[in-house]
């Protein structure tokens, strides 16, 4: 499930990617409500060689910077440090730079990649979605329900049973905006 090759003439695409459960499930303290190996190799593939946006909270709840991707990071602190990425004020500024980087790089994606308040601000610009459907329902604390399935048309749709790492089976969805 890549991207498909686009003009370097036209903007690239904002894609979103999210692992969402059955109940709308996001996170739970910071982190995963869950364990899928099968879906951080999934997103590596997605994401790699493009610019990502994420929010702050998202970034520090990675281990690290992700390596071949530009890191955007939207920031309401000002003085917030993020060694290896770019922090910035609002979501135009980091929209700016990735496409930047995507015209740079010959990319046809900026991926956005959580959390949920910047799904939902980004959602009205957003093209794609990269969505995996964990089918379970955690406890969680943060949620990604403000989107209509009604808007987008299912591309493709891949089920897999849990992997040796896998703690629930789940699927890749592949929407594009109807």
């Amino acid at each position: 499930m890549s991207g498909e090759t686009r003009p370097a003439s036209r903007e690239p695409l904002i894609a979103l990617v999210v692992a969402r459960a059955e109940n709308g499930a996001i996170g739970i303290g910071g982190e995963l409500p869950w364990r899928l190996s099968t879906d951080l190799k999934q997103f590596r593939k997605v994401t790699l060689g493009k610019p990502i946006i994420m929010g702050r909270r998202t970034f520090q709840s990675l281990p690290r910077v992700l390596d071949h991707r530009l890191n955007i990071v939207l920031s309401r602190d000002p003085g917030l440090v993020a060694p290896g990425a770019i922090v910035v004020g609002s979501l135009e500024e980091g929209l700016a730079h990735a496409r930047r980087a995507a015209k740079e790089a010959g990319v046809d994606e900026i991926m956005v990649i959580g959390g949920d308040e910047l799904f939902r601000a980004i959602m009205p610009l957003a093209k794609r979605i990269y969505l995996t459907e964990v089918h379970a329902t955690p406890d969680a604390d943060t949620w990604f329900k403000d989107f209509n399935l009604k808007d987008w048309r299912e591309l493709s749709r891949e089920r897999y049973e849990p992997g040796p790492n896998d703690k629930f089976p789940f699927s890749f969805v592949l929407l594009e905006r109807a």
